[in-house]
């Protein structure tokens, strides 16, 4: 800023300030955002020592990327779901589709959690500190049944080891192993987290006939705003999106 007005930054007025952080934001087409905080909060610095007024300063508006997350088609999540060969780590892969989970989300689940006969999870303090209850389907109780009465966890409902070897609830570390390990044995291309099975179940249920406002509550977001996403990338509609190719040589599904 100094090398640019030729001078020190506390002669400068809050208009020269202003135009040379939108000078900053049109040189570059993705400027960081921690370049302005630094800016700024190194002048608001440099007026305190010399005893001016911060002028207050404010940081110009930074558009950010709009990004689409990554979906699976439900083939691939079949396919994802089949892969493992140890019934825990399908039942985490189920959970974390079928139940719309966020990792921790997973993870903090206790066996009085799961009611088997009203088919329902409670997820206790997901984001934002909220409860809300899924349901389970006859899929995930029948694979729950067979694997508590054959792990019979005590606490958590998935178990994992501490450096000790003792019994603790399943880590972060331990979730992302599990479906980064299937995703690799399956062959998908796709990137596979355990968010990305959340995105899946959203998309898939909104596509299954869902509406929205269900769907915001299943998945505990706190505005609408957030789960509208989602319409972006289902295929929704009067007329659904289609590849011109298939017209135009009159391709006939099977």
């Amino acid at each position: 800023m100094a090398l640019h007005f030729k001078c020190c930054p506390s002669e400068l007025d809050k208009e020269q300030i202003l135009d040379y952080l939108h000078y900053c934001k049109s040189q570059h087409k993705t400027p960081s955002a921690s370049f302005f905080k630094h800016t700024v909060y190194g002048l608001r610095a440099l007026f305190k020592l010399k005893g001016l007024e911060d002028k207050h300063i404010e940081l110009p508006s930074i558009e950010r990327p709009k990004k689409l997350p990554v979906v699976l088609s439900i083939e691939e999540v079949k396919q994802l779901i089949k892969t493992p060969k140890l019934l825990k780590h399908r039942l985490v892969i189920s959970m974390l589709y079928d139940c719309g989970l966020r990792n921790f989300e997973l993870r903090n689940i206790k066996i009085a959690d799961v009611d088997l006969n009203r088919k329902q999870l409670h997820i206790r303090q997901g984001k934002g500190r909220k409860d809300r209850y899924v349901p389970l389907s006859n899929l995930l109780l029948r694979g729950l049944q067979a694997y508590l009465k054959a792990e019979k966890p005590v606490i958590w409902l998935f178990n994992g080891n501490n450096s000790k070897g003792e019994k603790v609830g399943l880590s972060g570390h331990g979730v992302f192993w599990i479906v980064n390990s299937a995703r690799k044995k399956s062959g998908i291309q796709k990137q596979v987290t355990a968010h990305v099975l959340r995105h899946s179940y959203a998309t898939h249920l909104l596509e299954m006939g869902l509406d929205i406002v269900s769907l915001k509550e299943l998945l505990g977001h706190s505005c609408i705003e957030t789960t509208m996403i989602y319409l972006h990338i289902s295929q929704l509609g009067r007329s659904r999106s289609f590849a011109p190719l298939d017209r135009i040589f009159q391709f006939k599904k099977k």
